[in-house]
């Protein structure tokens, strides 16, 4: 039999390319224990180097914070190595276990927990299958209670090399665990705004912890844009880790700091003491001095200009924002000349893409896409031809999907590591889709456009023009009103016998696909100002400025030519639509918090005084007035700029 140069012994490479085992050294911080086949030719699986490419790895599979959690699941991008072309998908499972309870004890371990992660590293986006194959496998190593039997992590490689292969990524199997109903539930109105905010490829940040939670919402959103888990994403992680030498100077500046951090201690983020924290404490950027002095040098320039510094010239040090909310750095890569967009890709040494690639896997296996559908749609009848984009690089079926929005220097990180903080205000870095779970991330408002609180379904956006642009047309409420409608009324029985469709998972990103095709098809039409009204006139002008809409455009479409061009909730407005934006904005809006507020503020007055009215009701119905006067106002023009 031929070995296509694998280390001896190593099966035939698939699919996924290594089984590793992270853990928690109470000295090095976060290092590799094993790797099966080795990452590093020529080395044994015990070894400890890393790829340079790779360097963050430690640290996106064991996560910041992970010793609060007995175990979490993990989802992280990796950039290619040299030679490779396409984005490296891992998938980390997390668990910690008292080492009284191990029945082999290694020197080394001298603290009450052991924190480990199995990762998984695939070139195929099958995130919810891994992990459902891993948990299992993860648990079983444990169970054993002696990390050296890594005979099991072998077969877990041979087994998914067996198992798993391309034509997974036609069917569902590709979004299991990504949930578009639990979303529409927990952000209800909210998931459009999202769903636009990466169209117009702005720098978001999502926020929660654990991770499992975090990952699992990201990607759920990026799940409603057709076609992008399964071939979008390939181009997703093409970044530069910081150079362990040429870099570390400045660390002893950005010291202070660390200090000035009022939000997170120093135990968190300097690797002091580390021998003396209880149960394995372990914070992103503590692990080991190497890892601290190549990680922790936070820079920026002041403001950036297609791909340059600031006008002066200068980098300055980050430090936490004195004021909640400070204006936000907007980016002008959307406004760039293609010619310049072309020549600000990565320039690392073993980044040799460019617009023409096409990706280095086998892709020979169709997608299962829907066909063309409106409001109702019905279920996939057929396959699409996929064909390698000419200027995206990407897998492409006859609508152009998926759209170019992860490729030239937009980045997807489900979850983003401490140390990797830098790419946020990298020059190399249009932008971005990013999870973290550590506080400096959402701390640092200026360094993105949006940030998602995930727990409060809340989506922060810092400038008022960008609120603008995004703020939902009548028909855009609509639309979010239909999902959530069919979410919540069909809540119980979507699943009763197994053949759900009208509130389900598949349905909710077949409305979106017919969304965003609606979209398309609209823009192609002469003297389509009316029709793209409904989609949002200002939205519209900005997103005809983003990378992936000149990518799209760049070719002809003909199946777009059987879409419906009109939203797909256009119409007369009416009553109806009045009540529906008028609880939105109530909803979502500061002033409409506030009526609320004072409506509770009313409420309790009234029953507290009774009969005796006084001056406290008076006092708070004139409260309610004032300010439902003013806020009607302000809805009043914002309906008819909508309307109109």
């Amino acid at each position: 039999m031929e070995k296509r140069g694998a280390p001896p012994a190593a099966p035939p490479r698939g699919p996924v390319l290594h089984i590793v085992v992270v853990g928690f050294h109470h000295k090095k911080g976060c290092q590799v224990e094993f790797s099966y086949p080795p990452l590093m030719p020529g080395e044994g699986h015990d070894s400890h180097s890393l790829p340079e490419e790779w360097k963050y790895l430690p640290f996106l599979a064991l996560p910041d914070g992970a010793h609060n959690y007995q175990e979490d699941t993990v989802f992280f991008h990796l950039p290619p190595r040299c030679g490779d072309r396409t984005t490296v998908y891992g998938v980390s499972c997390y668990r910690q276990i008292e080492a009284k309870a191990l029945k082999v004890r290694q020197a080394d371990i001298t603290r009450e927990t052991v924190q480990k992660s199995v990762c998984v590293l695939s070139q195929l986006p099958l995130y919810g299958l891994l992990q459902a194959k891993l948990q299992l496998i993860t648990h079983a190593y444990f169970e054993e209670k002696d990390f050296s039997q890594i005979s099991i992590l072998k077969e877990l490689y041979d087994h998914m090399n067996s198992s798993l292969g391309g034509t997974l990524l036609e069917g569902s199997q590709v979004y299991l665990g990504l949930s578009p109903r639990d979303l529409v539930l927990h952000f209800r109105h909210k998931v459009l705004i999202l769903f636009k905010l990466i169209l117009l490829e702005k720098k978001v940040l999502f926020y929660i912890s654990p991770v499992n939670r975090l990952v699992g919402a990201l990607m759920t959103v990026l799940s409603l844009f057709p076609g992008m888990i399964e071939h979008g994403l390939t181009d997703s992680s093409h970044y530069r880790p910081r150079k362990s030498i040429s870099e570390d100077a400045g660390l002893q500046e950005t010291t202070p700091w660390l200090d000035n951090s009022t939000s997170v201690s120093a135990g968190d983020i300097s690797n002091t003491n580390l021998g003396t924290e209880k149960g394995g404490r372990k914070m992103a950027g503590n692990h080991s001095m190497e890892g601290q002095k190549a990680n922790m040098r936070f820079s920026q320039s002041d403001k950036t200009y297609n791909g340059a510094q600031s006008s002066n010239g200068t980098v300055q040090h980050l430090e936490v924002p004195s004021r909640t909310s400070p204006e936000s750095s907007e980016s002008d890569w959307e406004t760039l000349d293609p010619s310049i967009l072309e020549e600000s890709g990565m320039k690392g040494e073993c980044e040799k893409a460019t617009s023409e690639q096409v990706e280095n896997r086998p892709s020979e296996c169709p997608s299962s896409e829907s066909l063309p559908i409106t409001v109702q749609p019905q279920a996939n009848t057929g396959h699409m031809v996929l064909v390698p984009g000419l200027i995206s690089g990407l897998e492409e079926d006859q609508y152009g999907m998926p759209l170019a929005i992860f490729t030239k220097g937009y980045l997807c990180l489900p979850y983003m590591a401490l140390q990797q903080h830098h790419l946020l205000s990298d020059v190399t870095v249009r932008g971005f889709v990013a999870g973290a779970t550590n506080i400096l991330f959402r701390q640092q408002k200026h360094l993105s456009d949006a940030i998602v609180e995930i727990e409060d379904a809340h989506v922060q956006i810092h400038d008022p023009e960008l609120r603008k642009i995004l703020n939902p047309t009548t028909a855009d409420l609509r639309f979010a009103d239909y999902l959530v409608k069919h979410v919540t009324e069909n809540r119980d029985d979507v699943f009763l016998d197994g053949t759900g469709w009208e509130g389900g998972d598949e349905w909710i990103r077949a409305q979106f696909s017919a969304y965003l095709h609606a979209l398309l098809a609209s823009v192609l039409q002469p003297d389509n100002d009316k029709t793209l009204s409904d989609f949002g006139t200002a939205f519209v002008a900005a997103w005809k400025n983003t990378h992936n809409y000149r990518v799209w455009n760049s070719n002809k479409h003909p199946a777009l030519a059987e879409v419906h061009s009109s939203h797909p909730f256009q119409g007369q407005y009416s009553v109806s639509d009045v009540k529906l934006r008028l609880s939105h904005s109530v909803q979502n809006s500061e002033r409409g918090k506030k009526i609320g507020n004072v409506m509770v503020s009313t409420s309790r007055n009234v029953v507290q005084t009774g009969k005796a009215v006084g001056q406290s009701v008076g006092g708070a119905f004139t409260s309610a007035k004032s300010a439902m006067s003013s806020w009607f106002s302000t809805f009043t023009q914002s309906s008819q700029s909508l309307g109109d």
